[in-house]
């Protein structure tokens, strides 16, 4: 019935759209701009002379667009390609391996580089769902602008967006971002709001430049309380002959109570000045604070779920309570300028930081001197080259070389990393280890073909890794460092291909080879591909953009990590095959001027094929036939 009411709000709210736009339509700089093409700045007055504010009148950017003297503003995005991939998992392409539900423990199929090269907390299986301070956008408003964002997922999967900012003054704007997520349990929930994930964040920003423009600050506060309600994955049927893989609502599941949460907050401040017109000197300040803890009633049938792996009971018979924390407090100061086309920084930077918990005899603790700058010369906007890197004093490093063209991209990283705080130290219930592991060192390079025509564009891309003392988690879910190195080779191949103007097929094809001692502690599938095939256009003279097909997505048979909550980390496993299995989906997104719908109808093909479902982590069942409901409102008065 709730389903109902909201499809009839939804049509009710196009419809007003579409009579109030009908009579009169508004120029906004592009806004009624046919699909996939460039936006032009448009003015801030219409041939009535009457102010019009819209997407293209507030524009955004972020901190490197000013650290790294490239201030380029950006307008708003309204288009519709891929807007029905709302769910962070979804819009990834499914490159992150989840538990099939949102907010659930993600982690990315593909090795990636790490963000810092020295101490990190190493609780990451949330990350995807933080807006963390280098990812905020700052705005420069007309006039005041909001957002809102609002998601329902079939079987009460829903979350909430809301974005606020205005300029105080032409030099001056603030604005927040408020985020809610709270999806009910895709395995046997007990109630309609049985959640499996309750999220609540928030973030405030701002940003502000001096009269004579040689001072310039942003400034930001992000915080995230993050609840998971676990369950463990399905009960095998080696374990329970009466366990079921698809029964979905009703499966038999490991934990009923049991929960982790990850509480964030994070302060962060960039500011600099010009000392002379090709000369700035700037600072850097964050303080992060990360808490993560783990509780299980094991006075309950929870308590199977730990017997089942052997694991024992170090500190309490009758519940286990992990608890960790960690904090740190950073500093860099730099300068940086342009000398003609090259830009150059150098910086020094200090970390200090400690990760503890209360079953520690004495905590972690780290402090970190870094040392680096950064080159980069520009033939002009399409030809550039950049070169940057950094030095941990007095073990640590990474280098970073790009060159850009019209036709090719490369770019080449050489680093040698920490193991992260957790993997050198943990105290838990079940689990204890102290480690000192040596450092990880990678070597990548990647490089991108571009062949891009009017209607085709199709683009090579090869990936080269070399990764040394890779640390993982291992079959008894415990911290190890591996023996010897891995070698991966990554061919891949994306094309966008246009018919008859409106029909449009986007494709991406990823092959992965991995030889060496260390190949088996990474667990990627050799095949991965996804394709879209959708008409894209306008209707009715212009008043309303559609995009409606089908998507699919497939990766090719392998032994994924499994997922332990405990720890909050995923583990190597050999005997839970998750299968190839093509899933389909079906959607139809639409745009009215300001207001974008989404209509994704997912796991098309369910009831088609050989197998009932498929898997998307050893245990847990990935979505059944659901339809998935989204709207974004931009307001700007």
């Amino acid at each position: 019935m709730k389903f109902k009411y909201l499809f009839v709000l939804f049509i009710s709210i196009l419809c007003f759209n579409q009579l109030a736009f009908a009579q009169t339509r508004t120029r906004e700089g592009g806004e009624n701009q046919e699909e996939g093409k460039e936006p032009q700045r448009g003015g801030l007055i219409d041939d009535s002379t009457k102010m019009v504010y819209g997407p293209t009148t507030t524009l955004y950017f972020q901190e490197k667009n000013l650290r790294f003297n490239k201030m380029e503003k950006t307008p708003l995005d309204t288009g519709l390609t891929g807007f029905h991939n709302f769910e962070p998992v979804f819009h990834s392409g499914h490159k992150y391996q989840g538990l099939a539900n949102i907010g659930s423990a993600a982690k990315p199929v593909y090795y990636t580089l790490p963000g810092l090269i020295g101490a990190t907390s190493g609780f990451s299986v949330y990350d995807l769902y933080y807006h963390s301070p280098d990812s905020m956008l700052y705005f420069d408003t007309k006039s005041p602008y909001t957002k809102l964002e609002a998601f329902f997922g079939g079987g009460n999967r829903n979350m909430l967006n809301v974005a606020f900012a205005r300029n105080v003054n032409p030099r001056w704007n603030i604005g927040f971002n408020f985020n809610t997520i709270k999806a009910r349990k895709t395995l046997n929930p007990n109630a309609r709001d049985d959640n499996m994930v309750e999220q609540t964040s928030y973030s405030l920003h701002t940003n502000y430049r001096s009269k004579d423009e040689k001072y310039f600050l942003l400034a930001n506060f992000s915080r995230m309380h993050h609840n998971v309600f676990e369950s463990g994955g399905i009960i095998p049927e080696t374990v329970d002959s009466t366990s079921l893989y698809f029964t979905y609502e009703d499966s038999k599941v490991w934990l009923s109570n049991s929960e982790a949460t990850d509480i964030r907050q994070d302060y962060h401040l960039y500011h600099q000045y010009n000392i002379l017109e090709e000369w700035q000197v700037y600072h850097v300040f964050d303080k992060k604070k990360q808490g993560l803890s783990f509780f299980s009633d094991l006075t309950t049938n929870d308590s199977v779920y730990f017997n089942y792996f052997g694991l024992p009971r170090m500190i309490n018979e009758d519940s286990t309570y992990n608890y960790h924390h960690f904090s740190e407090v950073r500093n860099e100061a730099g300068f940086k300028g342009d000398f003609g086309p090259v830009y150059y920084n150098a910086f020094v930077k200090f970390r200090t930081g400690t990760f503890s918990s209360p079953n520690f005899e004495s905590d972690y603790k780290f402090n970190e001197v870094y040392i680096g700058g950064a080159l980069r010369g520009e033939i002009n906007d399409q030809w550039s080259f950049e070169a940057d890197g950094e030095y941990l004093i007095p073990s640590g490093y990474r280098i970073n070389g790009y060159f850009h063209s019209p036709f090719l991209d490369v770019s080449y990283t050489k680093a040698s990393y920490k193991p992260t705080a957790m993997q050198e130290m943990y105290r838990g219930n079940h689990y204890s280890w102290t480690n000192s592991f040596s450092n990880i060192g990678v070597d990548q390079i990647k490089g991108v073909i571009k062949a891009d025509f009017t209607k085709i564009s199709v683009r090579p891309s090869l990936t080269i890794n070399r990764v040394n003392n890779y640390v993982y988690f291992d079959e008894n879910q415990e911290a190890t460092q591996a023996d010897g190195g891995a070698f991966m080779v990554i061919p891949g191949v994306t094309a966008d291909f246009t018919f008859w103007e409106k029909l449009r097929w986007q494709s991406e094809v990823i092959y992965t080879a991995i030889t060496g001692d260390a190949a088996d502690v990474f667990r990627i599938p050799d095949l991965y591909a996804r394709s879209r095939l959708f008409f894209d256009g306008p209707m009715f003279d212009e008043h309303l953009y559609i995009q409606f097909g089908i998507e699919g997505r497939y990766k090719s048979s392998y032994n994924a990590e499994a997922y332990m909550p405990a720890t909050q980390q995923f583990y190597l496993q050999n005997e839970f095959d998750v299968y190839a299995y093509p899933v389909l989906d079906a959607f139809v997104d639409l745009r009215i001027n300001r207001t974008r719908v989404l209509f994704r109808y997912n796991h098309l093909n369910g009831g088609f094929m050989q197998r009932q479902g498929y898997f998307v982590t050893p245990y847990y069942t990935g979505l059944k036939g659901s339809l998935d409901l989204g709207i974004s409102w931009y307001f700007f008065d």
